[in-house]
């Protein structure tokens, strides 16, 4: 299979995973989720998990957290085994993190220690996250400088790293990650005006809320082993849920920082991937209708031997134009 595999990123709410469901019925393709609260069982409603079938959806226990790096491998099998089949792999979701761990590679950082992570979320329950993070601009300043006082995974895997190897999280981020840009054709799918995409996130929101959400955050509070701090507990609308079932809001107040922060979680993809290279934007309007599609400069991608033009290989990117245009 010589075409490049697809990459449909977005920010949440603009209509990645109906996109990509037609495509992988039309192309015969399977779709791989890149999204960091699908990858956790039990967040089903205020994940929105999808009905059509995804690989690397509930892989992982809340309690248990899964990092980019753990995504990049399981995509990279993934990817093997659809191809293996015959078939396109079609990778879809919101979580630029996990797309940048698989294109361009990440520093080959130790994995996770669950016991020191244990160790280090036991002691912010004691002292607090600004006190843990004062500690970790003592051992790893130039981490330190970069996260808010509060920001307890970031400043807990940073942490983690500095205790497991004796040396700090920056001194592993050396900048020598191999990228496999050449391998993907990168589209982000992006609504049209803001305002749209805005009325999306509320009525999916509500939908949410009306389905259950404050059930599924309640029956996860309910097993006694996931906190506040679990990346699982951390994702948009589950923080905030967590929030009003601990009662340090009101119902109201909770669907409006949960309104909020969705939103904000939309502009921070959409920041990402205005400085994604090679990227080719595919603009609709509030009812997923095309508009318009604009592609980015090229830049000669080095794949293995062969040095080519992603415009030369934007088969995607024409495959989108042409079913949209007459879907």
């Amino acid at each position: 299979m010589s075409e490049r595999i697809l990459a449909l990123m977005g920010p949440t709410a603009s209509g990645k995973s109906a996109l990509a469901e037609r495509l992988a019925e039309r192309f015969d393709g399977e779709l791989i989720s890149v999204d960091s609260a699908l990858v956790y069982r039990g967040l089903v409603i205020g994940a929105a998990k999808p009905d059509y079938p995804h690989h690397l959806v509930h892989l992982r226990d809340p309690a248990d957290p899964y990092t980019a790096a753990d995504f990049a491998r399981d995509a990279k099998r993934c990817i093997r085994e659809i191809i293996a089949r015959g078939r396109r792999p079609i990778l879809v979701g919101g979580s630029m993190l996990y797309f940048r761990a698989l294109i361009h590679g990440l520093d080959d950082i130790p994995p996770s220690d669950p016991d020191i992570r244990a160790a280090i979320v036991n002691e912010a329950h004691e002292v607090g996250w600004p006190a843990l993070h004062r500690e970790l601009l003592e051992v790893d300043p130039v981490s330190a400088v970069k996260l808010h006082p509060n920001h307890s995974q970031r400043i807990c895997r940073a942490l983690e790293v500095y205790r497991g190897t004796g040396a700090p999280l920056s001194a592993w981020q050396r900048g020598e990650a191999t990228s496999q840009a050449g391998q993907f054709e990168c589209i982000a799918l992006c609504t049209e005006p803001r305002a749209a995409l805005h009325s999306r996130i509320e009525r999916r929101l509500d939908c949410m809320f009306a389905g259950g959400l404050i059930d599924e955050v309640r029956a996860l509070m309910a097993r006694g082993d996931c906190h506040s701090d679990l990346p699982a507990i951390r994702a948009v609308g589950y923080r905030q849920v967590w929030g009003y079932l601990e009662g340090d809001f009101d119902l109201p107040t909770c669907r409006e920082k949960a309104l909020v922060a969705t939103r904000q979680l939309a502009k921070r993809q959409s920041t990402w991937l205005r400085s994604w290279p090679d990227l080719t934007w595919v603009f609709t309007d509030g009812a997923g209708r095309l508009i318009q599609m604009e592609k980015t400069a090229i830049e000669p991608v080095k794949t293995g031997d062969n040095i080519g033009l992603a415009a030369a290989e934007s088969v995607w990117a024409d495959r989108i134009e042409s079913f949209m245009r007459n879907f």
